[in-house]
């Protein structure tokens, strides 16, 4: 089964109304035969304060960026996931989500982000995504015109047993939209996404967003779609855009045939050191 998917390298935007100019210029400049539309994380969205992550938030029914694109999704007839917006969670902290539209508008799934970005690159550039964000709970597989998808965003890259999960629960494709800052996407970013394409025998569609973010920082770019081989089909480069990829979900079964490591995972116990 052949698919095109577009990845949409957007620039991170302060406010509603700017992501959502942002976003639907680069939907306008993606192909109508595509049967999957991807944004990056926090599409709807994003700056720092005093270095605190601020998206803007809405809840989902009420969401002006969501709404936005589920029209678009309706006109254009396609689908669109939505890297991740914020949206009301627990104790007072925000959710990461993902959101899925179909070719209607309509809300067919959502996941919310599990992993949180608490880290210190430097003495200067810190980053804790848990003091606003509450992490989700539970994997999420959605069925799509281009093929099943396992849904991770940004951070949830590094954590490998999270995707090997997804792909014995049945993934084709493992989506991971992204901000990856500069410093860590330079170092990392193609690394991990072809490990967990290799890995785990599954397309990786990982739409990052591309250029400084208000407040501090600034996304790495180089949106990927890389194949069940671990070979880079489509890179987007650091300037906003569409990346297009054609490919056929046979290859799927195909590169697990070759390497059946799926079939071959095995339990095993942990001994602790000796004292």
């Amino acid at each position: 089964m052949s698919v095109t998917v577009s990845l949409l390298q957007t620039q991170p935007q302060a406010d509603f109304d700017s992501a959502i100019e942002e976003a639907l210029c680069r939907v306008e400049e993606a192909s109508m035969t595509a049967s999957l539309l991807l944004l990056p994380e926090y599409c709807s969205g994003f700056k720092v304060v005093n270095g605190t992550f601020k998206p803007p938030v809405a809840a989902i029914a009420d969401n002006p960026f969501i709404q936005a694109l589920a029209t678009k999704a309706r006109d254009r007839q396609q689908w669109i996931m939505l890297g991740s917006v914020a949206a009301p969670g627990p104790d007072q902290k925000i959710v990461n989500r993902t959101v899925v539209l179909d070719d209607t508008g309509a809300i067919r799934s959502h996941y919310d982000k599990i992993h949180l970005f608490d880290i210190q690159l430097s003495n200067d550039e810190v980053y804790r995504e848990s003091d606003v964000v509450y992490p989700g709970n539970q994997l999420v597989l959605s069925q799509t015109p281009a093929g099943i998808i396992g849904h991770t965003i940004c951070y949830d890259l590094r954590f490998p047993q999270l995707y090997r999960d997804l792909a014995h629960a049945g993934a084709q494709l493992l989506a991971v939209p992204a901000a990856f800052t500069r410093k860590t996407g330079k170092a990392h970013w193609h690394a991990l996404c072809r490990a967990r394409a290799i890995e785990n025998g599954c397309y990786v569609v990982a739409p990052c967003a591309v250029g400084d973010i208000a407040g501090g920082g600034g996304s790495y770019g180089h949106s990927l779609v890389v194949d069940p081989w671990g070979e880079i089909i489509a890179d987007g480069g650091e300037e906003p855009g569409v990346v297009e990829a054609t490919f056929d979900l046979s290859a799927v079964d195909a590169a697990r045939r070759r390497i059946p490591s799926l079939e071959h995972d095995r339990a095993y116990r942990i001994e602790p050191p000796d004292n």
